[in-house]
C-alpha cells in the first residue's frame, strides 16, 4: 500500500463557535472556518510536509456529536497531561485521565468536547 488508510476526519459540532474555542485552547492551535454553502467546516492545521493526517469541525443537519455510540479520534499529543489540563477550563470533561497503553505504545486518555463527542488523547510520554 501506497498510502495511509485514513486520510481526514470530521468533528461534529452543533455551535461552531463554541467548539472552535475550545480545541483552540485545548490543543494551542488556530481553527480556519469555512462556510460551504450550508456546510460549515473548522480546519485544523495542516502541514502537507509532515507525517499524519487532518480534519474539521463540520456543522451541518447531516452531522450530530456522538458520545459512546460513534467513532473514537484520537489526537496525538506531546504529552496527554498537557492538553487535560486544559480541558475543563475550555468547557469540557476529562472522561479517562492519562493510561499507561502498554510497552512501547505510550499513554492514553479520553475527554468529552463542548459538544458532548468523546475525544481520544494519544501520547508516547
Amino acid at each position: 500500500m501506497d498510502h495511509n488508510m485514513v486520510g481526514w476526519f470530521e468533528i461534529p459540532v452543533t455551535d461552531m463557535e463554541r467548539a472552535k474555542k475550545f480545541y483552540e485552547e485545548v490543543f494551542q492551535i488556530q481553527i480556519s472556518i469555512h462556510d460551504l454553502g450550508g456546510l460549515v467546516m473548522g480546519w485544523f492545521p495542516y502541514e502537507e510536509s509532515v507525517k499524519g493526517i487532518s480534519g474539521s469541525l463540520v456543522k451541518h443537519e447531516m452531522y450530530g456529536p456522538s458520545d459512546f455510540a460513534g467513532s473514537l479520534i484520537y489526537f496525538s499529543c506531546r504529552d496527554v497531561d498537557e492538553e487535560l489540563a486544559r480541558v475543563e477550563g475550555a468547557g469540557g470533561e476529562v472522561m479517562r485521565p492519562k493510561t499507561a497503553i502498554g510497552g512501547e505504545h505510550g499513554f492514553m486518555a479520553l475527554m468529552k468536547d463542548t459538544e458532548g463527542n468523546r475525544i481520544g488523547l494519544h501520547s508516547r510520554s
